[in-house]
């Protein structure tokens, strides 16, 4: 395999979407972490659009997540699709549907009082209800991991941060959704997406926002190790 180089962040969740897919394929890769808030120079010559993830390999510099995970999963062994024409592309249009749900997650979390916190947190669920009728359990599309498993493991994971801070659970009422969300959870390549400390960063990323859920969080203050 040749050189690979992921250029990430600790917090984003496309970033996580490249790495289960070099995990899952067992790629062997370096990973460069930076700041967005203060990103070093030569990042402006690899990334048009001043984003992470980019992938270096062969002299060639790759952006945007899922275009990085397709070509990923082309040039490995297996694939992280199904076969057909017609399921592939039903699990692409919920990978779509996924990172929509990202930006509604960032609204939520950007909410600056209690009436937008509570519509956008509304919001968020219904559109987390309108794919349970989509989940055959325990994975997306039954027994087998895809892509689109992935992709719902970096959403996913912003719940396990959520609920510990406000103490109480946001997916009720959606079994298939949770039973998923635990399953996915467990998944060695979704674990080893983030580095060890994210739950923490995340949190204090929230608390430095200063909008609604950063004064419903009742924890004390962390200080990074």
């Amino acid at each position: 395999m040749q050189d690979i180089h992921l250029i990430s962040h600790h917090l984003c969740p496309y970033v996580q979407r490249a790495v289960i897919v070099l995990r899952e394929k067992g790629i062997d890769h370096r990973r460069t972490y930076i700041d967005l808030a203060d990103k070093p120079d030569w990042f402006a010559s690899v990334s048009p659009l001043g984003k992470v993830p980019v992938l270096e390999t062969k002299g060639h510099a790759l952006f945007e997540s899922q275009v990085i995970a397709e070509y990923l999963d082309e040039i490995t062994v297996g694939i992280l699709h199904p076969d057909g024409p017609l399921e592939k592309a039903h699990h692409r249009s919920w990978i779509e549907f996924g990172s929509e749900r990202l930006k509604a997650i960032g609204a939520f979390y950007s909410a600056p009082d209690a009436e937008s916190f509570t519509t956008r947190e509304q919001v968020l669920y219904e559109k987390l209800a309108r794919i349970e009728r989509e989940v055959q359990g325990p994975f997306f599309a039954g027994e087998n991991f895809h892509m689109v498993d992935g992709v719902w493991g970096t959403i996913f994971r912003y719940f396990d941060t959520f609920e510990r801070l406000l103490d109480r659970p946001m997916l009720q009422g959606l079994p298939l959704v949770e039973k998923w969300r635990q399953e996915i959870a467990a998944r060695a390549s979704v674990i080893a997406a983030v580095p060890a400390e994210y739950d923490q960063r995340l949190e204090i990323f929230l608390r430095a926002r200063k909008s609604h859920i950063a004064a419903l969080i009742k924890t004390p203050e962390l200080v990074l190790q």
